[in-house]
């Protein structure tokens, strides 16, 4: 009778493991398709989104049902990132046609998300199960925010065997575009986004300089002067 017992609690949870992971993999089969089909070089065509949301709505519900742990790094990590920038996505097209997403009151900090099994804003999203769980910084540059501002959304979904190597390819790709970072005679301009979040890029004592020469191709001099320009706000639409 016990050994029974024991088989049967090991048969039920090795069930429920195979139907997380069919879940999670669901997951990132369907935010794959929707990034794929609705994003072109970073912009996002909320038009087509609107008039058609069953996808989103589809991939939104399957991510309120899953709860991935932080222990699962990988996992976690990728679940989180793809359930921001869906959330995002799912923010503009509530209020579409906006022309950004601060011109919606509570956009980030009061709307929340069912999303992994809790009830979420994109800034908990952000600071609370990314930013405090793990210290990367290049999760600034594939967090996006639904602005020009930012780093451009890629058209894939993240995935938990692809995620280092997207996480190193969107922040080289970021820090070594001239429109994002901005070099000249001693100086070197930056989004705002890196005086907002300067903790995440002068950890171990680095500088903001050091940070980014770890991905540029030409190297920024460190005596160069720093100076941020102001983040673009406008929709990242079509």
């Amino acid at each position: 009778m016990i050994q029974y017992f024991f088989a049967l609690v090991f048969l039920l949870s090795s069930s429920t493991a195979v139907i997380f992971s069919q879940n999670l993999s669901s997951f990132f089969d369907e935010a794959d398709a929707l990034f794929g089909a609705y994003v072109t070089n970073g912009k996002v065509d909320y038009a087509a989104l609107q008039a058609n949301q069953d996808a989103l709505n589809t991939v939104l519900a399957t991510a309120a049902q899953l709860k991935v742990s932080v222990s699962d790094k990988n996992n976690y990590q990728a679940f989180w990132i793809n359930a921001y920038n869906l959330a995002v996505i799912k923010g503009i097209i509530d209020v579409y046609p906006t022309n950004s997403p601060i011109d919606n009151k509570g956009f980030f900090d009061e709307i929340k998300y069912d999303l992994g099994g809790v009830s979420v804003s994109l800034d908990a999203i952000e600071n609370t199960l990314l930013r405090a769980q793990f210290s990367d910084p290049r999760f600034h540059f594939v967090l996006v925010c639904g602005a020009q501002g930012c780093p451009p959304l890629i058209s894939k979904a993240y995935r938990p065997t692809t995620l280092e190597s997207q996480l190193q390819q969107q922040t080289i790709k970021a820090i070594n575009n001239a429109n994002f970072i901005k070099t000249s005679d001693g100086m070197v301009t930056v989004s705002e986004l890196f005086k907002w979040y300067k903790v995440d890029f002068v950890s171990g004592g680095q500088t903001e300089i050091d940070f980014l020469n770890k991905y540029r191709k030409v190297k920024i001099p460190k005596t160069a002067r720093l100076s941020y320009y102001n983040y673009d706000w406008r929709l990242n639409g079509k």
